[in-house]
């Protein structure tokens, strides 16, 4: 099971540990401990920078505190409604500052992209993948990301993004058709 797939149990615990929060906010600090250095990490991919992410990433947690008597459990685990809230303040970020995002992939995850795209897994295979990753826009990328480098459901996925489960599968198959294409040809 991966980490941010959870099983009934854990979605129970973790229910009483966010209901627990809404009621006194101190006992937000186990919510904090779980989930840092998962938030910490997603941000830092995106950023590359570990001051900047250690900032956002308080601000992460300090949205998610001010607003947890709002938060509403939609079947998916709490972690997401922090990964949303990480989402949208790194995108905030990069409007504000015109830097360039950057995207940190893993030879696994390209593999696993060549694989689901092209059903072979070589290093020409990679490379061409590489190659056809940089040809897609921002908002592509990032779908990419949370599916094959950080193993999110499309659940998830919808709930960081802020659309249904279905038109995250729809999206991130709309992707791969797209990768197809691009290494179809020859660039």
């Amino acid at each position: 099971m991966n980490i941010h797939h959870k099983n009934d149990t854990d979605l129970d615990l973790e229910m009483q540990q966010v209901e627990a929060a809404k009621l006194n906010p101190a006992q937000f600090d186990v919510l904090y401990e779980k989930y840092y250095k998962s938030i910490f990490v997603f941000i830092y991919r995106r950023t590359g920078n570990e001051d900047l992410s250690a900032d956002i990433t308080s601000q992460v947690f300090l949205k998610a505190l001010i607003n947890i008597k709002k938060y509403v459990f939609k079947g998916v685990p709490f972690s997401a409604w922090l990964f949303r809230i990480a989402f949208n303040e790194i995108n905030m970020y990069f409007r504000k500052s015109n830097a360039h995002r950057v995207v940190s992939l893993e030879q696994k995850s390209i593999s696993q992209i060549v694989m689901e795209v092209q059903e072979e897994d070589n290093t020409l295979g990679q490379q061409r993948m590489m190659a056809a990753l940089k040809k897609l826009d921002g908002d592509d990328i990032q779908l990419i990301e949370l599916r094959f480098f950080e193993k999110r459901s499309f659940a998830e996925i919808g709930v960081i993004i802020g659309i249904t489960e279905n038109n995250a599968k729809v999206k991130v198959y709309r992707i791969l058709d797209k990768l197809k294409k691009v290494l179809k040809t020859k660039f």
